[in-house]
């Protein structure tokens, strides 16, 4: 019987302080899925030595049982002190969402949960927010008051708490000249992320990714030529990947000081292609920069897509 999915988006929703809700999402899926302690690691067969009272029976080579009678036990060499970095966007357009949770309260969960394992793995974690460029850096830490420290951070770059933008109506086809025009670059934001990062890491850029795409692939080329190991994690909003609205309707601008009136109905068809074209070049560019990404829809529970993006990514890295 699969087990019960107790960290729906309403429940997370109801847990306000952001550290708890990390550390239950975590606990809710962690026991299932991670082999090693350490997600995103490598794990090398060391030696064998001989089982003793007390070993976890997961650990005996049976293969050495059978041909030799005897009991030996798998020892393993584990790469420590992970330092993981985590990117988050703070940009206007996170703030978009109607469900229990819009895209940056996703985002922070996700960012979270993962300083919450890392953290837990005693690992070292630190943070940097972006909106055009990097806005705040917290330097990587090991100490569990470092989670404090992580939320405090997104509770300050939180974009809900800046005001509405002045908004004017234009034509369609003017928003979208303007759009293409000012869609931020993540290379600067990147670039400060990879120069701020001393030594080799784990970067794992959170962002809904309304940017330029030359710039975004240009930021993890250069993440992984300083060596690296980098990690996307796409949050989007089902009204943004399903485009279901009906009727009149007013869209205001999150990035631009402009809204539109318009029957979405008559725009799906060519919202899903141009959707589809966007994804698969995001997917591809982050393939050919051996960068591993993941899509997140705000409406999956948080436990749930994690889960299955590291179990994922574990089975990936043992088959290397």
């Amino acid at each position: 019987m699969p087990q019960k999915n107790h960290f729906h988006p309403e429940t997370l929703k109801r847990i306000t302080r952001l550290d708890l809700r990390a550390r239950h999402v975590v606990e809710g899926f962690l026991s299932g899925m991670h082999k090693s302690r350490h997600f995103g690691n490598s794990v090398e067969f060391r030696q064998h030595r001989q089982y003793v009272v007390g070993d976890d029976p997961k650990n005996v080579d049976w293969k050495v049982w059978a041909k030799q009678d005897r009991l030996y036990v798998k020892q393993y060499e584990v790469d420590t002190n992970l330092r993981l970095t985590l990117l988050l966007d703070v940009s206007q357009s996170m703030k978009y969402g109607f469900g229990a949770m819009n895209k940056y309260d996703y985002a922070c969960t996700l960012a979270a949960s993962l300083a919450f394992l890392a953290i837990r793995q005693q690992d070292a974690v630190g943070c940097i927010t972006f909106e055009k460029d990097a806005e705040s850096l917290l330097p990587p830490r090991m100490k569990r008051s470092q989670l404090d420290a992580l939320v405090g951070t997104f509770r300050r770059s939180d974009p809900a708490k800046t005001g509405p933008l002045s908004a004017e109506p234009l034509e369609l086809g003017e928003v979208l000249r303007d759009v293409k025009g000012v869609q931020p670059s993540l290379r600067d934001a990147l670039r400060e992320a990879a120069e701020a990062t001393s030594g080799y890491g784990l970067i794992v850029l959170i962002s809904d990714l309304l940017v330029r795409r030359d710039g975004l692939f240009a930021g993890l080329r250069y993440l992984r030529s300083r060596g690296h190991d980098v990690l996307v994690l796409h949050v989007m909003d089902d009204d943004e990947l399903d485009f279901t609205l009906g009727g009149a309707t007013r869209f205001e601008g999150l990035e631009l000081p402009v809204q539109v009136r318009c029957d979405p109905r008559m725009l799906r068809a060519g919202y899903m292609e141009a959707l589809d074209a966007y994804l698969e070049e995001v997917r591809k560019g982050c393939s050919s920069h051996r960068t591993d990404y993941g899509l997140f829809r705000t409406s999956t529970p948080v436990d749930a897509a994690l889960s299955a993006y590291l179990s994922r990514r574990s089975t990936v890295i043992r088959k290397k």
